[in-house]
């Protein structure tokens, strides 16, 4: 039987609500986003150049985090391998890694000696479950390898990642679906044989009882599995076609870029605004979801100005509403265009969206609710509560509160129900 996640750590995760996700590698160095190994069709050889070119000088782990902290973020998720098989950490598994570039230095060793001096943020890792690098995933037969050469390999990289860096938030898998092709002649990577999930998912809540493991796999989540994830998509969607739209009984986790692409891509500029970023946040929290919203850093270790603005500025908002959001539940009043509701216990937090009238009516909202405020200040507002009406479906209520436009919030105006 796979050992669980603690009470404690799944009770955590779920009140934190708002995490970094930071995708960094070679591949910065091409500015052209993570997967250009494999869309640019870029020979292992070719590519195993940039490890002489990779020199973020301008790195700062404490400015990473300060930018995490501002944002309101309570963890940070890095990459610690992606599919291109390059280590960000000091892995004692492999020479390919960052410690073995000009730059010399551990980012990731330097990112949980920074969140732990700070103490609020916790750090979790990205883990690839393929390889476009290593001889055992992809150049068995060529090699005269087997699958459990790379399964070890696999393994023993996440025994270090739950063993060297102190009590983690998650571990964070993704690469479960390897149906590309490698190159033209239409051959594609499989893997080789099982990941042996419940072997592997033992081994973490073992070692970090706290952790809560998600596998980006887009199905139903697997024992072991302690969270169903989305990606790009609000929970429930599928816009981007790969996301499963059944949500099961687990807590929820959506990740999402701040702008088009995970790794950092120059011609990218689709940055989203932080009104949106509070939206997707407020919709998340909403479904009962944390939202993990991605940065791409340079090739010389910078968030990009404008994303740290962007980010800064859903803290600024948090600053006046977080408790709208942390340590909150799904919503039970119904959404609509215009709102979506959180609660803790018989609290119940709506959230304006949109700004359409003077007012705001809802059904659906429980019968103890007879008080109305604004978060941010407290002001008693006008609640006016009322049967069936010709207007409103039959067996429904309707909840009406005066919001005049000058108490507004310019993202999110939350309003209390008691």
């Amino acid at each position: 039987m796979v050992a669980q996640v603690s009470k404690a750590g799944l009770e955590w995760f779920q009140d934190v609500r708002f995490g970094m996700f930071v995708h960094w590698g070679l591949y910065s160095l091409i500015g052209k986003q993570e997967w250009v190994m494999h869309t640019d069709r870029i020979p292992v050889p070719e590519y195993e150049k940039l490890v002489s070119q990779f020199n973020p000088t301008r790195f700062n782990a404490s400015e990473w985090v300060a930018v995490a902290a501002d944002a309101g973020q309570k963890y940070m998720v890095i990459t610690s391998r992606h599919h291109d098989g390059f280590s960000m950490y000091d892995t004692a598994l492999s020479d390919y890694k960052v410690t073995n570039t000009p730059f010399k230095r551990d980012p990731i060793r330097e990112l949980a000696d920074a969140c732990a001096r700070r103490g609020d943020i916790k750090l979790g890792f990205y883990v690839s479950l393929l390889d476009w690098h290593h001889p055992a995933y992809r150049f068995r037969a060529e090699r005269g390898l087997a699958w459990d050469d790379y399964l070890a390999f696999l393994h023993g990289q996440v025994r270090e990642l739950c063993t060297q860096f102190g009590e983690l938030a998650c571990l964070w898998f993704d690469g479960d679906w390897p149906r590309h092709p490698i190159d033209d002649s239409n051959r594609y990577f499989l893997p080789g044989g099982s990941f042996e999930y419940e072997r592997l998912y033992d081994m973490i809540h073992r070692l970090q009882p706290a952790a809560v493991i998600q596998n980006n796999r887009h199905e139903q989540p697997l024992p072991g599995e302690d969270i169903q994830g989305f990606e790009q998509d609000l929970p429930g969607e599928n816009t981007t076609g790969f996301n499963a739209t059944t949500i099961y009984d687990l807590p929820i986790e959506v990740c999402m870029t701040i702008n088009d692409h995970w790794g950092y891509s120059k011609a990218d500029r689709n940055t989203k605004s932080a009104r949106r970023l509070v939206h997707v946040l407020a919709r998340s929290a909403s479904a009962g979801g944390n939202l993990l919203l991605n940065v791409g850093p340079t090739p010389e270790g910078e968030i990009l100005p404008l994303h740290a603005q962007r980010l800064r500025g859903v803290g600024e908002w948090l600053a006046r509403h977080g408790e709208a959001i942390y340590g909150t539940r799904k919503g039970v009043i119904p959404p609509t265009h215009e709102t979506v509701s959180t609660r803790r216990g018989d609290v119940h937090y709506v959230h304006l969206l949109d700004d359409v009238s003077d007012c705001v009516v809802l059904t659906g909202v429980p019968q103890t609710v007879t008080q109305a405020r604004l978060l941010a200040t407290g002001e008693p507002l006008e609640l006016e509560r009322a049967g069936v009406n010709f207007f409103v479906a039959r067996g429904q209520d309707r909840t009406t509160i005066y919001l005049p436009p000058a108490i507004r919030d310019r993202d999110d105006t939350v309003v209390v129900l008691s």
